[in-house]
Formats: C-alpha cells, sequence, structure tokens
C-alpha cells in the first residue's frame, strides 16, 4: 500500500480506502439479532483482507443503514491506534438532532471517538447554511472535537462545482469527499480549492459512478487496454497529488483485488496514461465532433431555471458518454434516477421535452437549436423504469 499525507489532518492516508456501502445487510436500520451470521462474516473478512493490504481508512455513514451496526461488531477487536474511522452524519436545522445522531453513530461503531467526521450531503446552499449558521451542525462537529469524540471534521458532497468551492473557501472544514474521475473532470477547481486549503481530498465510489467500471462496455475495454478501465481510472485519479485516497466500495474480500494492480504503476502514469487518453478521447471526437465535445457544456441552464427542471447539462453528459464509449448501462442508471433522487442528483429526465419551450432557457448555448433533439435522442437511448438510489433500496 501507499499512503499520502491527507492535508491538515496530518493522517498517513492510504491511497484506498474501504467504503462501508456495499457489505451492510440492509439499508434501513434493524436488530443485530436480525443480521444474518454469513453477511457479518463477510463484512468481517472484508475488514480484515483490507488491513492485511494496508488499507487502514475506514469509511461508513448513519446513512448506510446496518453498516455502523455491524462495523461495531468488529472495529472493537482492531488495534484502535493503526485504524483511520470515519463516518458522515447529514446536516439537519436543528443542530440537537445532528448532535444526537454522531452519537448514535459513536455508540454503534463502540467507539469512543471517530478520526473523520464528515457532514453527510452538502449538495445545497441550504444544507451548507445549516451546517455554517453560528449553533449549527459545523460548531456542534467541533463541540465534539473539543470533547475527544471526533478528530477532524470535513464535508462530503454531491452539489454543483460552485457550492463545493463555496464550503471550500470558507476554510472551516478539514477534508472533503467529492466526485471526480476520468468521465467527470467537472469539480477539478474545488479539488484546487481543497489544495489551497491544504484539506484532505478523498474520491467517492470512482469504479460505480466512474462508470460502472466492474462491468465495463467492451469499447472502453478496448480503449483502455492494456489496463483495465478500473485501474486505468484510479491511476488517472492517483497521478494527480492532489487527490490523497479513492474509495473502494468493497461487498466481498476479492474486490479489492483489481485496484491494487494500480500500485506498481503508479511510478510509471507520466508514460502509461498519455496514449489510453489520447485514444478515448479521439473516440469521443470521431462519434460526437470535436466543437461539440468544447462547447456542448456552455451557457446551460441548471435544473432549478429549466421548464420542467430538466437537467440538461447532466443529460447531454450521460448521452455523450453513451454515445462515445458505449456506456448504456452506466448512462441508463444515472438518467433513471433524475426525478428520483431529491438533492442528491437533481432535476428530471427529459421525458416530456416535447411539451416545453426551451428557447429562453438556452438563450446562451451555442447549440440551442440542436439541444432539444439531443434532449429526446438522450431519453430514448437511456429511457426506462425509474431507478432508486441505494439508500432508497430495501
Amino acid at each position: 500500500m501507499q499512503y499520502r499525507r491527507f492535508g491538515r489532518t496530518e493522517l498517513s492516508m492510504p491511497v484506498f480506502s474501504c467504503g462501508g456501502m456495499r457489505y451492510q445487510y440492509k439499508w434501513q436500520d434493524v436488530p443485530l439479532q436480525q443480521i444474518p451470521a454469513d453477511n457479518q462474516a463477510n463484512l468481517e473478512a472484508t475488514i480484515r483482507r483490507a488491513l492485511e493490504l494496508g488499507i487502514t481508512h475506514i469509511e461508513t455513514a448513519r446513512g448506510y443503514g446496518t453498516s455502523e451496526l455491524q462495523l461495531g461488531q468488529i472495529l472493537p477487536q482492531l488495534p484502535r491506534e493503526k485504524l483511520i474511522v470515519q463516518t458522515k452524519v447529514a446536516p439537519t436545522a436543528d443542530p440537537n438532532e445532528f448532535r444526537r445522531t454522531v452519537e448514535q453513530s459513536l455508540r454503534n461503531l463502540k467507539l469512543e471517538y471517530v478520526d473523520l467526521l464528515g457532514l453527510h450531503g452538502i449538495n445545497t446552499p441550504e444544507l451548507l447554511e445549516y451546517s455554517l449558521c453560528p449553533g449549527g451542525c459545523l460548531d456542534v462537529a467541533r463541540q465534539l472535537q473539543a470533547q475527544g469524540k471526533v478528530r477532524h471534521v470535513g464535508f462530503s458532497t454531491h452539489a454543483p462545482t460552485q457550492v463545493i468551492v463555496q464550503a471550500i473557501e470558507t476554510g472551516r472544514f478539514d477534508y472533503v469527499n467529492l466526485h471526480w474521475y476520468f468521465i467527470n473532470q467537472f469539480n477539478w477547481p474545488a479539488i484546487q480549492a481543497a489544495t489551497r486549503h491544504d484539506m484532505g481530498v478523498f474520491i467517492i465510489s470512482p469504479s460505480n459512478k466512474g462508470g460502472l467500471l466492474y462491468q465495463p462496455s467492451q469499447r472502453l475495454i478496448d480503449l483502455c487496454a492494456p489496463l483495465s478501465p478500473m485501474v486505468f481510472n484510479d491511476l488517472f485519479c492517483l497521478s494527480h497529488s492532489e487527490v490523497h485516497t479513492l474509495s473502494i466500495g468493497a461487498a466481498r474480500p476479492q474486490d479489492f483485488d483489481e485496484h491494487l494492480k494500480t500500485l506498481e504503476l503508479l511510478d510509471q502514469a507520466n508514460q502509461i496514461l498519455p496514449p489510453i487518453i489520447q485514444r478515448l478521447e479521439q473516440a469521443a471526437i470521431d462519434r460526437l465532433g470535436q466543437e461539440w465535445l468544447e462547447t456542448w457544456h456552455l451557457g446551460l441552464p441548471q435544473p432549478e431555471d429549466t421548464p420542467g427542471q430538466i437537467n440538461i447539462p447532466v443529460i447531454l453528459w450521460l448521452r455523450n458518454l453513451a454515445l462515445a464509449y458505449d456506456l448504456i448501462d452506466y448512462g441508463k442508471m444515472r438518467y433513471n434516477l433524475l426525478g428520483h433522487a431529491d438533492h442528491w442528483f437533481p432535476g428530471n429526465k427529459a421525458t416530456q421535452v416535447q411539451q416545453f419551450d426551451l428557447r429562453q432557457c438556452l438563450a446562451n448555448s451555442p447549440h440551442a437549436d440542436k439541444i432539444p433533439q439531443c434532449l429526446r435522442e438522450a431519453d430514448q437511448l437511456l429511457g426506462g423504469e425509474a431507478v432508486k438510489r441505494l439508500s432508497q433500496s430495501d
């Protein structure tokens, strides 16, 4: 394993983290006695495998159902000083509720403290305000820190880049969990801001949200050769020193294996990556055209400023990926979340796009005439039944 300084926390962070949202029994809280023995055994085997590999960062959240409770059955058995344990709690308008939830997380984990506490899902300006207002959730987190129950405080986010940057520029957080990987590089300005503030940078779900890379399209496999798409993406992310760790959402002990192939390549990234990136970029140009790729995102409205709250930027981005790299399954998964994921993935699909006049909201786009048809194409290509977020699953 390799390690990087996690910003001003000064923690020695492994470049891979063990994310806790895929090995738990349920996305809802259930009594410990209802958790099957084989599920608990698999979780414990996954944690022990992570530690054997030097993956000392165990990351979970109060919103991950039974994850905390199940981790509480094994973490107290392990050498505490060798672990970096992180949980996340959603900010609320009532800071006392936030405090109670953090204390419940500590009881679930059976730990006296967590190394990292994240305010979970600062996805909107309103949630940022809940967090930062005097006496709000961040102040409560700092009080818990003073009591020795929390060592460092950060936030996780699925927000638009400008909201993430706004949160970072307050200088009040120690680290950030955010999305950034090859197919979604929009948050690079936020990573740069975090670097300026000496914050730890944790990349959320690079293999799942980064393109369903555990079941990649054949086109992506061919374009990323001789690397697997998963290893390519890991190497792409970690070739940037501003990035400190990538989450591996392991569901079983062997889920770490493919990622580990990245480690021996890190010092060769400057030689290995450029030809693969060039192939990927040229493949997108061949199918979409260079002018479109360079300008499609310009002047697009946000969902709240669009008739029907259609999320035009996300839909066009998913269409690009589907056409350029045959990421149809990934596009369907993400597209069909629209309208069902609240602030975690806001806005609606383009199912009813023909009913709306988009001319005014697209007035600043160089592709205003083309975009309505692109939205219709995307809905035909990616539309289907609504998809629930994992946390909404049974």
